[in-house]
């Protein structure tokens, strides 16, 4: 279904369609006999095609002009993404800093830190991770550990860890939470940095998924120096801007047309290989499940962005479609896992991956509890569950082993 609901968006349509047209070869390959194995070769090859894509005016669209953007709204966003999908090419390697840091920096940084960085950004000449969890403060967000001290001449030394961090093996900056100010209830004791992943003090682990990939990392922070102007949206202020970012985050994940690339009409030819499988009732039965979930998701996702092009701001219903998506797509892979049996599974089955992958995608973005607890207390009204820690001084607070935090 096209967004194409006034002439200049369908203008717009055709003006992206015919740029990748023109510059579709120079795309690198990520799957068949031309695919490109080598990490380090991809890394390279997926940094130049988003720079292409940025001087194109097809990457940031929604960040203003005078940051190197398009100055457009959340439409021509879609629109833009689903002709990426259509020409069957990459979009941006560095989603989680256009999408979600660059907005960030826009509305919260300094006019020193938007002219440093957004332009490297957006062209992938520096690639950007989000700092965000920690061993002990996942979907508990507030619960960071990780601690930053100023010195006497105003700059920063940072101490702590961080997990589940995407992209930090070849990123040249991270946005990180920390807290600065431990006596105050944990909320209002943060403040968010921009760190340095080749300072002195940083280490980046990568961490082993049953996939095979190392997507993800645990980082390390041994008495990092930091100067004072690495502090984004003021001291004290972190989790305020920590929303800004958590709100680009979950609209990026959920919104769109069957977002993420999980579709039904994928799962369906699939299926369809498959005689027996198309010919049965239950197999028909939970991929009408599956198709019926993915177009409401993609349905709320026009609802969302009216709310944006409206000038609103996406509430906690955005959880939802998060939620909605990878519990659909773990469905519908198992579903092919039973249909298909072992295959599935092969080195060289597409489906391998997904099936493998999935299953961990429920704690991106905040686990599935939360965003359904989130869900049920802001959307559907129902109590909110129990604030032990509400008001209290974060250096107070007992951790599970009974020592203070």
């Amino acid at each position: 279904m096209d967004l194409d609901d006034t002439p200049q968006q369908a203008a717009y349509r055709s003006q992206v369609r015919s740029w990748l047209e023109q510059h579709a070869s120079e795309a690198p390959a990520l799957e068949g006999p031309e695919a490109i194995t080598d990490e380090q070769e991809l890394i390279a090859a997926r940094r130049a095609w988003q720079g292409k894509l940025a001087e194109g005016g097809l990457a940031g669209v929604t960040w203003p002009k005078e940051f190197g953007g398009q100055g457009l709204g959340p439409i021509e966003q879609v629109i833009c993404n689903q002709e990426i999908g259509r020409a069957r090419v990459p979009g941006i390697l560095d989603a989680i800093g256009v999408g979600m840091l660059g907005p960030t920096i826009i509305a919260h940084g300094t006019d020193e830190q938007k002219a440093r960085y957004l332009g490297p950004m957006l062209h992938a000449d520096e690639v950007w991770c989000q700092l965000f969890s920690e061993p002990a403060a996942g979907s508990d967000l507030a619960a960071v550990q990780s601690r930053a001290r100023q010195q006497d001449d105003g700059s920063w030394r940072l101490s702590g860890q961080k997990v589940w961090t995407t992209n930090a093996q070849f990123a040249a900056f991270g946005l990180l939470l920390a807290r600065t100010d431990p006596d105050v209830p944990k909320h209002k004791g943060l403040t968010m940095f921009i760190v340095p992943i080749d300072a002195p003090g940083v280490t980046v682990r990568g961490l082993r998924q049953i996939s095979g990939e190392a997507e993800f990392n645990e980082v390390f922070f041994d008495d990092v120096p930091l100067a004072a102007e690495a502090v984004v949206g003021g001291v004290g202020n972190g989790w305020a801007t920590a929303l800004t970012t958590l709100m680009f985050e979950r609209v990026t994940i959920g919104l769109g047309s069957e977002g993420l690339g999980y579709n039904s009409s994928r799962f369906a030819r699939a299926i369809a290989r498959v005689e027996d499988a198309r010919r049965d009732p239950e197999v028909r039965r939970e991929l009408g499940e599956v198709a019926s979930e993915l177009i409401a998701v993609r349905f709320t996702g026009y609802r969302t962005l009216t709310a944006l092009q409206r000038g609103q701001i996406p509430g906690p219903e955005a959880g939802l479609a998060k939620v909605t998506i990878v519990s659909s797509a773990i469905k519908a892979g198992d579903l092919i896992a039973d249909v298909l049996g072992p295959d599935a599974l092969a080195q060289d089955s597409e489906w391998a991956y997904m099936i493998s992958f999935l299953p961990g995608l429920k704690s991106a973005g905040g686990t599935e509890e939360i965003l359904r607890n989130t869900i049920g207390e802001r959307v559907l009204g129902l109590p909110p569950a129990p604030r032990l820690d509400k008001g209290v001084p974060f250096s107070e607070l007992r951790s599970k082993e009974g020592a203070p935090v």
